[in-house]
């Protein structure tokens, strides 16, 4: 079997500078962006060491322009992208593809993922993991699941769990406690 080739291109945007590397399969990595071009590299070549500098395909810089779109609060909507994901276990790449319909400005929970996949709740610590070995953050939007009752849960992104709040912040998801229904009589 031929071993494939990996291409990546880093580039900036209004978050930062983000990384990005493809096969002739399609896209098999994103970076999140870092403040530097050289730390982004840095973590894009840990996960693809192998991986070249190479001219993007039209199907990357289009990904690219659409990564550039949404740090700019543009509405995005990645569920398009050609993915490679060879490698990955058949039950991560379920919850991949469950995520991705996880549209713009919406949220759901690493619970809600499992029982839409017919499996049980113990389910959710897997779907957790499969978010935290995301190799394509942002495209498959794991910013976009919550923990149980809607907490911010853990993010393995530069930045971390602010960084997963800034995202959700810029689609217009507000995750801040909702005002009492009821407003106080003040005695």
């Amino acid at each position: 079997m031929a071993e494939t080739i990996h291409h990546y291109l880093i580039f900036e945007t209004a978050g930062g500078f983000c990384g990005i590397a493809w096969s002739d399969a399609g896209i098999t990595r994103f970076q999140l962006p870092t403040k530097s071009a050289e730390a982004t590299e840095r973590l894009l070549l840990r996960r693809l060491p192998d991986a070249e500098a190479g001219a993007p395909t039209p199907a990357v810089l289009e990904t690219v322009a659409a990564v550039k779109r949404y740090f700019h609060g543009e509405e995005t909507d990645f569920s398009g992208v050609e993915l490679d994901l060879a490698g990955q276990d058949t039950f991560f790449r379920d919850i991949y593809a469950a995520a991705r319909r996880v549209g713009w400005g919406r949220t759901t929970t690493y619970g809600a993922l499992a029982k839409e996949l017919g499996v049980g709740p113990e389910a959710a610590r897997d779907v957790g993991q499969a978010m935290a070995k995301n190799p394509v953050a942002l495209i498959i939007p794991c910013h976009r699941v919550l923990a149980a009752g809607g907490k911010i849960g853990g993010f393995s992104a530069p930045g971390g769990s602010s960084s997963k709040a800034r995202m959700l912040e810029l689609e217009g998801v507000n995750l801040a406690p909702p005002p009492p229904a009821q407003q106080s009589l003040g005695f």
